[in-house]
């Protein structure tokens, strides 16, 4: 049997499990304060620790150094136009990798995951992506028209009678022209009387340039569908070149088989200004090539006097006035003898305009010439800013009728009002940099011209009082007056200071 414990040691024993409250805070006092103490030697010895890891860490990084070195040349050598300065990879691995390893983990965050974060893969892996994009956005020349303005004027960016390139090249409605293309092709190498070898073997090595000239991937072509596509192309391109300088006649009796294509290099070429395909530009080795069929188009277009703004200069005023207003303070408008329509000039108060043909398809030629301008890295605005200098010359179907009298304007549209719709909404979304603006310094002319005080007071003459006829004829009166009056104090005053003496008459 159990033996229970007697009265004396029942109280004994609550005596000394039972103790006062005082003596409860103080033992508990005395285990946060151990707590404390222990809780500081831990913390130093994780600082021990990770010192030792970092050390451990640094000296790995030492040793594999190789490899982000690698990836730093490669992005030295893969510098972009548009970047003005490349930070040195191994700068950038050192800054990456001290901020990585300085930072202070927190308590719930994974432990794995931290050290994914600090291995040097991590900033390797940063320095690929960052190669990669400088690389893709460098290499770029050819891009997808923005969604906003395709929504406002569809068919300005969508070829109607062939395609060029892998954009537009399964289209149902261009097959025609695809199969065009094949005569070209037969043309070409009866002509040149090369094998088809010849021209594989020169165009392969170019694939992968040419796809990295695409903001867009083309994932579906194969090489062989790709470089069958570079090579059809590549001769119907030639060949229009050819047909716009010397003629269909000159070129073989391929060119024949259908009319449009002879409509097409008329419209790309002669149409937008008579004369402008002895004007394509003849290409050197040491000059840097076009990557576009618009950038051909466009430096085609540049006039003679093109400069390119100081960026110490201050920017010159691109505010416009009309027609209308400028004619007010005597400017005299005449029509240029050149073959380029951008090349602009103002002196001694006459504006001189080459002619501009106007047609159905300007409208379209003019929006992907800007497009281009905007997106292209380095390119300048010389198109962008001769639509901006007419759209502030015109602004209503009285400006164009007068343009069109002085031979500047030749349109084939259905009314004066719809070339001035034409020019005032051809800059919507359009993004226009001020500061490189070609025809900066005529606008600035002009502006100076039209805020002269005798200028201003003139055409306040003419707009007041030389639009009525009764008017002109109470001014001639008028004046004729003042002049009598006038007459009538002089002779007055000499009569006065010199009078005659008797014996003269």
């Amino acid at each position: 049997m159990e033996k229970k414990p007697s009265d004396g040691e029942e109280t004994e024993r609550r005596r000394t499990t039972e103790k006062k409250p005082s003596d409860r805070r103080k033992t508990k006092r005395s285990e946060i304060i151990e707590g404390s103490h222990q809780a500081n030697e831990e913390e130093s010895l994780l600082t021990h620790i990770r010192k030792d890891s970092i050390k451990s860490e640094t000296i790995e990084e030492s040793d594999h150094s190789n490899r982000p070195r690698e990836v730093g040349d490669k992005l030295v050598k893969s510098t972009v136009e548009p970047l003005q300065q490349v930070v040195s990879i191994d700068k950038l691995v050192q800054v990456l990798g001290s901020y990585v390893v300085n930072q202070k983990v927190p308590e719930k965050q994974n432990p794995a995951e931290n050290e994914h974060v600090e291995s040097p893969d991590f900033v390797i892996g940063i320095c690929k992506k960052l190669d990669e994009v400088l690389h893709q956005q460098g290499g770029h020349s050819i891009f997808e028209v923005p969604s906003s303005l395709r929504k406002q004027e569809p068919d300005a960016f969508i070829p109607h009678v062939v395609s060029i390139g892998p954009y537009h090249r399964n289209k149902k409605r261009l097959q025609g022209m695809e199969k065009h293309k094949w005569r070209v092709l037969g043309h070409v190498l009866r002509r040149t009387k090369y094998p088809i070898e010849f021209y594989r073997d020169a165009i392969l090595p170019l694939e992968m340039d040419t796809r990295n000239c695409y903001d867009k991937l083309f994932k579906k072509f194969s090489t062989s569908e790709f470089v069958e596509m570079m090579l059809l192309d590549a001769c119907f391109i030639l060949e229009l070149l050819n047909v716009a300088v010397n003629g269909i006649k000159h070129c073989g009796a391929s060119w024949t088989w259908t009319v449009s294509v002879d409509k097409l290099a008329l419209q790309f070429f002669d149409s937008v200004l008579p004369g402008i395909a002895q004007n394509l530009p003849k290409f050197k080795r040491n000059e840097r090539p076009r990557l576009h069929l618009l950038d051909v188009v466009r430096r085609a277009l540049r006039p003679s006097s093109w400069f390119a703004p100081s960026p110490d200069e201050q920017p010159f005023q691109t505010a416009m006035h009309s027609v209308t207003s400028l004619r007010g303070t005597s400017v005299v408008f005449e029509k240029k003898d050149s073959t380029k329509f951008t090349d602009i000039e103002f002196s001694k108060g006459v504006l001189c305009i080459p002619p501009l043909v106007i047609h159905d398809s300007t409208k379209s030629i003019f929006l992907n010439l800007m497009v281009f301008e905007q997106y292209y890295p380095g390119c300048s605005n010389d198109v962008t800013s001769y639509v901006s200098f007419m759209d502030g010359l015109i602004n209503s179907a009285k400006d164009v009728e007068y343009l069109y009298d002085k031979g500047i304007i030749d349109h084939g549209l259905g009314s004066s009002e719809d070339v001035a719709n034409l020019f005032n909404n051809l800059r919507k979304d359009i993004v226009f940099d001020t500061n490189d603006f070609y025809l900066g310094k005529v606008s600035h002319d002009l502006n100076k011209h039209f805020n002269n005080t005798w200028h201003s007071r003139l055409a306040v003459l003419k707009h007041e009082y030389l639009k009525d006829p009764w008017k002109v004829i109470s001014l001639g009166a008028a004046s004729f007056l003042i002049f009598l009056t006038l007459a009538q104090t002089i002779y007055t005053i000499l009569g006065y200071h010199h009078p005659l003496s008797k014996g003269s008459l």
